[in-house]
C-alpha cells in the first residue's frame, strides 16, 4: 500500500516537473491554466511565414495540456482522498492490537469456562458415586411475575419451571416441578409449589406411596434422600438372599429371584414343613428407610397340635429377638442352620 502512495507522489512530482514547475497539487490546476491561456493566446510577436506550421504546433501542445491537466486533477484527487502512509499504518498497528487483545481475552475466557465445566463434571461425578444419583436431562424455564406495583417497592418475583431425569442405580424417574422465588431489600425466599414425580415400572411395590407422599409434601429433598436409601437396602437384601442361596441350594428357596423379597427355608427331610422370611423396607412419614424383617411358619396341623411349649407360634417374636441381638446375616444363618441341620431333623 505504501509503495502505491509513493508512486502516485512520484507522478504528481513528474507532472508538475513537465509542466515547467514544481508546486502543491492545488497549484498544479492554477499552473496549468495560465500555461493553457499562454498558449492559446495568438502570438503577434511572430511573422506570418509559419502561420500553419505553428498552428499545427499549437494544436498538439494544447492536447498534450489537457491531458496532463486531467492526470493531475485524478492525481490531485487521490492525494487528498488517500490517507499518509505513517497514518495508515498506525490504523493497521492499533486494528491488530485490538484484535489480538480481544483474541488474548476471548483464549482466556474460554480457557477460564474450560477449568469451570471441568471441575463442575467432576464433582457432578463424585456425587453420583456418592449418593448413587445420576442425572441425564435437565432443563430450566423462568418466568417473571414482578408487575408494576412490586417493582416501586423493590420486590422480584420469579417463578422457575424444572425438569429432569436420571436414575438411582437401577430405578429410573422423572421429576417436574416450580419453585416461586420472591426476593426484596432484605431477603430472598423460595419455596417449590408444584413437584410432579415419574417413575418407572418396578418390582418394588414400597415406592408407590413414598412416592405419592413426596408428591404431596412437595419435598423434594425427601425424595432423593429416602430414595437413594431405599435402593441401598434393595440391594443389600438382594445381595443376602443370593449369598444364601449360593450357599445352601437345597434349602434356600427364592420364588421370585434374587430381587424377590421372600426368602423360603425348607428342610428336605421334613416334607411340609417351612419357614420364610418377608423382608420389607418400609419408609415412614419422614422418609426414614428402615428394614422389616418377619418370620411365618408352614407346618402341618399335627405337628401344631403336638407342640406342647408353643415353639413354633412364639418363633417369630424370637426371630425379631434375635434379630435385635446378632443383626440380619449372622440370624438368617443361624436360622438355617438350625431348621436343616441332621440334628435338628
Amino acid at each position: 500500500m505504501a509503495t502505491s502512495r509513493r508512486h502516485l507522489r512520484d507522478r504528481v512530482i513528474g507532472a508538475g516537473i513537465a509542466h515547467g514547475s514544481l508546486a502543491s497539487p492545488a497549484e498544479f490546476q492554477n499552473g496549468s491554466l495560465q500555461e493553457r491561456a499562454r498558449l492559446e493566446e495568438p502570438d503577434l510577436a511572430r511573422p506570418s511565414q509559419g502561420a500553419s506550421r505553428q498552428h499545427s504546433s499549437m494544436d498538439s501542445q494544447r492536447a498534450k495540456a489537457r491531458a496532463l491537466e486531467a492526470e493531475i486533477a485524478a492525481l490531485r484527487r487521490a492525494c487528498i482522498e488517500t490517507q499518509a502512509p505513517g497514518d495508515d499504518d498506525s490504523q493497521v498497528r492499533k486494528s491488530f492490537q485490538e484484535t489480538h487483545q480481544s483474541h488474548s481475552e476471548e483464549w482466556g475466557l474460554s480457557k477460564d469456562l474450560r477449568s469451570h465445566l471441568g471441575s463442575l463434571e467432576s464433582e457432578l461425578q463424585f456425587l453420583s458415586r456418592l449418593t448413587g444419583i445420576s442425572i441425564r436431562n435437565y432443563c430450566k424455564n423462568t418466568e417473571d411475575l414482578t408487575n408494576t406495583e412490586m417493582a416501586e417497592k423493590s420486590i422480584k418475583k420469579v417463578l422457575q419451571r424444572h425438569r429432569l431425569s436420571g436414575n438411582c442405580h437401577m430405578i429410573t424417574f422423572q421429576l417436574e416441578f416450580q419453585i416461586l422465588e420472591i426476593q426484596d431489600k432484605e431477603s430472598l425466599s423460595s419455596v417449590i409449589t408444584d413437584l410432579s414425580i415419574i417413575m418407572e415400572p418396578t418390582e418394588y411395590s414400597e415406592l408407590s406411596e413414598f412416592v405419592s407422599r413426596a408428591e404431596e409434601k412437595r419435598d423434594l429433598l425427601m425424595f432423593f434422600r429416602s430414595l437413594r436409601f431405599f435402593v441401598e437396602w434393595c440391594d443389600y437384601r438382594k445381595r443376602t438372599f443370593k449369598h444364601f442361596k449360593e450357599k445352601y441350594p437345597e434349602a434356600v428357596q427364592l420364588s421370585e429371584g434374587a430381587s424377590s423379597s421372600c426368602m423360603g427355608i425348607r428342610n428336605p427331610s421334613q416334607p411340609g414343613f417351612e419357614l420364610v422370611i418377608v423382608w420389607r423396607i418400609q419408609i415412614d412419614e419422614e422418609g426414614k428407610v428402615l428394614p422389616k424383617l418377619d418370620l411365618l411358619t408352614k407346618v402341618p396341623l399335627r405337628a401344631l397340635e403336638l407342640d406342647k411349649n408353643r415353639v413354633i407360634e412364639t418363633a417369630p417374636l424370637s426371630f425379631r429377638t434375635l434379630l435385635g441381638v446378632l443383626g440380619i446375616e449372622a440370624t438368617l444363618e443361624s436360622l438355617i442352620k438350625s431348621f436343616c441341620t441332621e440334628e435338628s431333623s
